[in-house]
């Protein structure tokens, strides 16, 4: 099946970022390694890595850990980008709360993840695909 009508905005083109070699223009701009806090200013994680669009070079997704000690025992969920409502030096606020976050389709980088995961994380956030509703 192609998708002419949206060619280069399908979950084909994402990738992780420390995976490609491309880097942030602005590196004051690099949301990696900061904190993420849900709308009630309760800590979620870290922003562990980003998910672009590598045909666009957009951020489509913050790969954010949480738990574990010292990287064990982890827990990886992808928060789509149109979730973040600000961000500070130091810290990513996001809409969600803690506990949908904790909630949320788990993320493991060792699997290449299909359209399908992508739809189902947009989808328990509340946010359509950014490559738009799926043809019928």
């Amino acid at each position: 099946m192609t998708w002419d009508k949206d060619a280069g905005r399908d979950a084909q083109t994402l990738v992780r970022l420390m995976d490609v070699g491309l880097e942030v223009a602005d590196p004051s701009d690099d949301l990696r390694g900061r904190s993420v806090v849900d709308r009630n200013g309760d800590e979620v994680g870290t922003v562990d890595g980003l998910i672009i669009d590598e045909t666009e070079r957009r951020a489509r997704f913050l790969e954010v850990g949480s738990g574990g000690f010292l990287g064990l025992g982890e827990k990886r969920q992808l928060v789509p980008v149109e979730a973040i409502t600000r961000v500070d030096d130091d810290v990513v606020h996001i809409s969600a709360e803690r506990s949908r976050v904790a909630g949320g389709p788990v993320y493991d980088p060792a699997v290449v993840p299909e359209r399908r995961y992508y739809e189902e994380v947009y989808g328990y956030y509340d946010f359509p695909p950014f490559w738009g509703p799926l043809p019928r």
